[in-house]
């Protein structure tokens, strides 16, 4: 298929989702499966206008960047999760994937959020894009915080345009206590042999203890890092990543995460009001089992 004279590759399946919900696990034991091609760098970020938490595009996919994403043979997954919460993007999938299949990972909406929050704060990204998240009331008022955490908001879009059962919903909780089972659902959902999944080799990363502020070195040496081409880096990335190395936990590089408290009963009123809510329109749409986040949120 081509679109304005440029080829686009041919996305077989997305995996959504939101910060904090465990998609990078996922997508690093997804690339265990020899029938799956999984997106490199995970996030490309070329089909939605989010790119990221803060950054928005409106311009469409850089077609040539976006296949150069795809590499190896079998089914291409997309693992830009903030395509589940952009409101453009199911339009788009729909235009030019209109087969495609989705695999959506949904973690419990209030603890996501405030583990999102934390992330943001700690990283310094609200301050980068002139905002400030520091008071939480204030950090969900902000859709871009908020928006990640209303699933049935989202879903509505999606479900509007694609059949149920083009959907995979998995409660990320899952990833936990029974992976080899969110395995075989996945396999089964997009029609692939069953593969034996080593969870020894699946690297846990972006967790708390990972997010250290840049010193001044830090800031010079990432920004030394953006320079060197895509092909390159690459190579390097994944040697890192193969032994389970971050380089930015050196103490040149990066200083002590500061600890912070978590946001109070009151500071919570909002958004557990929304929330609970938004459980319900998720229900309605999909038919996903949100008792449990329903009960705690009574």
């Amino acid at each position: 298929m081509a679109v304005g004279g440029e080829s686009v590759p041919e996305i077989g399946a997305f995996l959504l989702g939101a910060p904090k919900a465990g998609t990078t696990w996922l997508a690093g034991a997804l690339e265990q499966h020899p029938g799956i091609c999984v997106s490199e760098p995970k996030e490309p970020n070329e089909v939605a206008t989010h790119k990221g938490t803060f950054h928005r595009d409106d311009r469409l996919p850089d077609w040539e960047r976006y296949a150069s994403c795809f590499k190896g043979s079998g089914l291409k997954l997309d693992c830009s999760v903030h395509a589940l919460a952009c409101p453009v993007v199911p339009s788009r999938v729909s235009e030019w994937w209109p087969d495609a299949r989705f695999i959506v990972c949904l973690r419990e909406p209030v603890s996501r959020t405030i583990s999102h929050w934390n992330m943001v704060l700690d990283t310094g990204q609200d301050r980068k894009f002139r905002s400030d998240w520091s008071v939480f009331e204030e950090a969900w008022g902000d859709d871009r915080l908020c928006l990640d955490s209303l699933y049935g908001n989202s879903m509505e879009r999606w479900y509007d345009l694609f059949p149920a059962e083009r959907f995979l919903l998995i409660d990320s909780s899952l990833m936990r206590s029974a992976p080899e089972e969110v395995f075989r659902m996945i396999e089964t959902h997009l029609g692939l042999e069953s593969h034996s999944f080593d969870l020894q080799a699946i690297i846990n990363s972006n967790v708390a203890s990972d997010r250290r502020p840049l010193t001044i070195f830090g800031s010079v040496f990432k920004g030394m890092a953006s320079l060197i081409p895509a092909f390159l880096k690459g190579s390097v990335v994944r040697f890192l990543q193969d032994r389970n190395v971050n380089i930015y936990s050196w103490p040149l590089l990066s200083s002590r995460r500061k600890e912070r408290k978590a946001p109070s009963e009151k500071e919570t009123v909002r958004m557990r009001e929304e929330i609970r809510d938004d459980l319900e329109l998720l229900h309605r749409v999909t038919g996903f089992d949100v008792s449990s986040w329903s009960d705690a949120l009574q």
